[in-house]
């Protein structure tokens, strides 16, 4: 092995082991890093027409008849959302017992908005801001919104709200600001 190469492969071990390390770094407002799309399970690889996968059940079932609480609700939910599966996603959100979370707000808005009806996700962006005003995630998908609608500077002030909102250095900055950068929105 040549010089150059012991060096690059140095470097590539200890930038390995130097993310393995890494602790992730959570934002204002945000409990648990829930930018990252969801692993997917069996509700959108197995399960048909909607339903859920039941964990002790070990089967599909209908959301209804599921007798999951508000975080299983919400993280089938949001599976639905990033699978493309906005209604579904709604469907789901709706059996949440407490529809003022903003969480359940935040993925109501993005379903909607990505289902095409821009005006009613941005008005569940705004409840999720009024329930938590700190909610960063939901600030960087209505900012992704007001792209959208061509509302560049709109869009800047809740980049501006996420940075001084502790979130500079989280997914929902990032892709605010990718977004205003031309990169498309999520």
């Amino acid at each position: 092995m040549t010089p150059h190469l012991k060096r690059f492969a140095a470097l590539a071990v200890f930038a390995g082991l130097s993310l393995g390390l890494s602790a992730p770094v959570f934002a204002a407002g945000e409990e648990t890093d829930e930018t990252a799309p969801p692993p997917k399970t069996e509700t959108t690889t197995k399960c048909k027409d909607g339903k859920v996968w039941d964990k002790k059940k070990k089967e599909c079932v209908t959301p209804e008849q599921s007798g999951f609480n508000d975080d299983d609700l919400y993280k089938a939910a949001r599976e639905f959302a990033y699978a493309a599966q906005y209604d579904n996603a709604i469907r789901v959100l709706t059996l949440a017992s407490n529809q003022n979370d903003p969480r359940i707000l935040n993925y109501l808005g993005y379903s909607n908005r990505k289902a095409g009806r821009m005006e009613l996700g941005m008005g569940y962006y705004k409840k999720a801001l009024q329930a938590d005003e700190n909610y960063i995630l939901a600030r960087s998908y209505m900012g992704q919104a007001l792209i959208e609608q061509g509302d560049v500077k709109a869009a800047k002030v809740q980049l501006v709200e996420i940075r001084d909102r502790g979130g500079e250095n989280t997914w929902a900055y990032r892709s605010l600001l990718q977004a205003l950068n031309g990169y498309g929105t999520y």
